[in-house]
């Protein structure tokens, strides 16, 4: 069994296995088209972050003039997708701030998302950074989110986000009231406590008020356009997140043994704003959604093999997730090209 509480007895193995904040393979790349790679646009950004918005406000309004019939169905489930995976993918980049050029546009997403997503923006940018640092190293890492000796059905449980959500809520309880918690005084600095216990606080407000809404006017329908989606819409982010880590090497300081890069289809890539590129934005996180594919093209021949489809990346996946419930030792070892190794 591992122990994957951050700052646990597996984060003090890490430090002594110099895996904390431990330098990580970098591919070669031509300076100057690295520097071009990393420029970023409030254009290219403010047209994507125009084309969510306006899906969401078409579907919403298709989901609402559909209330009551059969057609709310299929409506929901897109809008539910919109809102609870696409925001997944926002939340993310404006995270980074390397989405937008400007610092203020990143974080008026990025605190959007966040509440769509459920999740206190300011100990998950931290928590992102420490992803990002000690990429899967037990202990360290808070964002191991395949974990093994996991019961697989648990994880088709939280395709409907019945484990994260309420996890998340009980956290923006918690900050709200003034509590932080033992995770965040971990990888969060004491000085952004204020951060996040306002956030939580303007968030459950948010929801108190959709609830009123819908107890004032007897309907459960303002929850499912805020709240409720963020459970029924939330299978793809788990669909897509899969395919970033599970089932890789844990421990390891290279993020071609622990990270997958899978190639996908234009509408995938657009909800998912080309995280499906994951080594090579693990590698370069500096580098924004625009650029990776570009990125990737520059240094393909220095990783493995992608995967050629989302498809062919579930069906290594989710046997190993099955295997790795019961066998702790077993992981997928990536091929790295012998020419760079």
């Amino acid at each position: 069994m591992r122990d994957y509480k951050v700052g646990g007895p597996s984060a003090i193995t890490a430090a002594q296995n110099g895996l904390v904040d431990a330098d990580c393979y970098k591919p070669k790349i031509d300076r100057e088209l690295m520097k071009q790679l990393m420029s970023r646009s409030n254009g290219r950004a403010a047209a994507h972050i125009a084309s969510w918005f306006v899906s969401l406000g078409l579907f919403g309004w298709l989901a609402h003039r559909s209330w009551g019939t059969w057609w709310a169905i299929p409506t929901f489930a897109i809008y539910g997708v919109l809102y609870g995976s696409m925001s997944d993918s926002r939340w993310h980049e404006t995270g980074h701030r390397t989405a937008f050029r400007s610092k203020w546009m990143n974080d008026v997403i990025y605190y959007i998302a966040s509440f769509m997503i459920f999740r206190e923006p300011e100990t998950w940018r931290w928590s992102h950074a420490r992803h990002h640092s000690d990429t899967i190293i037990v202990g360290r890492d808070a964002e191991i989110a395949f974990k093994r000796n996991v019961p697989i059905y648990k994880y088709v449980l939280e395709l409907f986000g019945i484990t994260a959500v309420p996890n998340e809520f009980k956290q923006w309880i918690q900050n709200a009231s003034g509590k932080i918690t033992d995770n965040q005084k971990d990888f969060q600095p004491p000085e952004t406590f204020k951060i996040s216990i306002r956030a939580s606080r303007v968030y459950i407000l948010v929801l108190a008020a959709t609830v009123l809404t819908s107890v004032w006017i007897k309907s459960l329908e303002p929850l499912m356009f805020i709240g409720l989606p963020s459970f029924y819409g939330h299978w793809l982010v788990v669909t897509l997140g899969i395919t970033q880590h599970a089932g890789l090497a844990e421990d390891v300081t290279d993020h071609r043994l622990n990270t997958r890069t899978v190639y996908m289809g234009p509408l995938t890539r657009w909800i998912y704003w080309n995280m499906n590129y994951h080594v090579e934005h693990h590698i370069y996180p500096s580098v924004p959604f625009h650029s990776l594919k570009k990125l990737h093209l520059a240094v393909k021949d220095q990783l493995p093999t992608p995967y050629p489809s989302l498809y062919s990346a579930l069906r290594e996946v989710i046997p190993t997730m099955r295997r790795q419930s019961t066998d702790s030792d077993f992981f997928i070892k990536r091929s790295i090209p012998q020419s760079v190794i």
